[in-house]
């Protein structure tokens, strides 16, 4: 006998499986999905098991939070010795800067991050002023601040300046000249190019006036300031540098594209310390004895110069991954050779490559450190200065140190990672 009927209502939805939802379907699906993942998984908790807890036990459990000298961090169970750090923090942030001055240092830092924050929020308002300040306004007054101002500016500069304005408006004047279209078309590049001369000419003016602040030379300065400013005159130089060495090898003019090769082939085939040696103990040998560069300057010149290289290549990396069709679309829209780069190839490009671009960041970021070998002491340079204090020598003392340095490393290149992440998803198209 069979008995058949017909639902009149939607059967009632079961919930899943408790295997395959919730926390349980999350350690099946991503731990425990088979033997080997298990494996590694329980061989993974287990190196966790003997590093963590240890680890904790010496940072925070058995630390020695406050003391005024090594008798406080002797012991058997005795962990980090942050009291050691507490007592040298003024020295990691500044260095030697003398103590009275140090208010200067405070604004710089302030100005830096009241300036980067508005820059790093997508919709911040008055980008555009914000960028002018980042970029030319700020490192003036971090110029003035930092060092004292009132810098004599040799005769030998303005002839440097006046004869490469002269230059370059002689080589924008005569094609504009003998081009096409009204007269104020025609002379619209040769006034472009007198704005960043002027500019030039104000920043001059500007750092050879006396504020009245007492002078503190670079050998002085150290710790983070240091680290801060190699670091952010390396990315700042680097990346229009390398978009220029970018274009400058895919150019189809031999010279420009000869020029380039020899400039990245020269720069990424030495290494930094190399360069940072050369530059501070070889170059002052190629100069006249009245002529001398401050080893600070020496410094950000080849760190630049390093980065830059580097920059270069992952910029060309994106334009090489940008479809011919971008380029004949719009060449199209009849745009020039610079309106295409600007406003079609370059953003695509640099958006494809903000993984290599910040990758080179960090990496710079890091190489600060290197700084050391030319007698500049960053902030492990001054962390490795301050161990051979005898009032602090004790076992954990170096260890404590490190530990120090390697967290704030950390702090600033994992914050940039982040950035660069949440920039990419912004930016990405392909799920729109």
């Amino acid at each position: 006998m069979e008995i058949a009927y017909v639902r009149s209502e939607p059967a009632e939805a079961l919930p899943p499986p408790v295997r395959e939802s919730g926390i349980v379907g999350w350690l099946r699906q991503n731990l425990f999905s088979g033997v080997w993942n298990s494996l590694l998984t329980l061989s993974a908790l287990y190196v966790l098991w003997v590093i963590v807890p240890p680890t904790i036990q010496f940072l925070f459990v058995d630390a020695v939070w406050s003391g005024s000298d090594r008798e406080a961090c002797l012991g058997p169970q005795v962990g980090a010795c942050w009291a050691f750090v507490d007592a040298r923090f003024s020295q990691y942030i500044y260095g030697r800067y003398p103590v009275d001055e140090r208010w200067r240092v405070n604004i710089v830092f302030a100005l830096l991050a009241l300036s980067l924050v508005p820059i790093a929020i997508p919709r911040a308002p008055f980008k555009s002023a914000n960028a002018i300040f980042l970029l030319v306004i700020f490192p003036v007054l971090s110029l003035i601040l930092l060092s004292g101002g009132a810098f004599e500016i040799g005769v030998s500069w303005w002839i440097a300046i006046v004869l490469a304005f002269a230059v370059t408006e002689l080589m924008v004047f005569l094609p504009a000249l003998m081009g096409g279209g009204s007269y104020g078309e025609r002379m619209r590049p040769a006034v472009v190019a007198l704005v960043p001369f002027a500019v030039l000419t104000v920043i001059f003016v500007v750092l050879s006036i006396d504020f009245g602040l007492s002078e503190v030379e670079t050998p002085l300065w150290g710790g983070l300031l240091v680290t801060l400013v190699v670091a952010l005159c390396g990315i700042a130089a680097s990346l229009p540098i390398g978009i220029l060495l970018a274009l400058g090898r895919r150019s189809k003019l031999p010279i420009v594209r000869m020029f380039s090769v020899a400039f990245i082939e020269f720069w990424r085939g030495v290494p930094l310390i190399t360069i940072l040696f050369m530059s501070s103990v070889m170059l002052p040998l190629f100069l006249p004895d009245d002529v001398t560069f401050d080893k600070l300057l020496r410094a950000l010149i080849g760190v630049a110069m390093f980065a830059s290289a580097y920059m270069a290549e992952v910029v060309r990396g994106g334009l090489q991954a940008m479809p011919k069709g971008q380029y004949e679309g719009a060449d199209a829209l009849g745009l020039g050779h610079w309106q295409k780069m600007r406003l079609v190839i370059l953003p695509q490009a640099l958006k494809h490559v903000i993984p290599g671009i910040v990758n080179t960041f960090i990496g710079l970021f890091k190489d600060t450190s290197l700084v050391l070998i030319v007698g500049l002491f960053d902030l492990l340079g001054m962390v490795k200065l301050s161990m051979v204090d005898p009032k602090w020598a004790s076992p954990v003392t170096p260890a404590t140190g490190y530990i120090f340095a390697a967290f704030v490393f950390w702090i600033f290149c994992f914050g940039m990672s982040r950035y660069s992440i949440f920039i990419e998803q912004r930016l990405d198209r392909s799920g729109r």
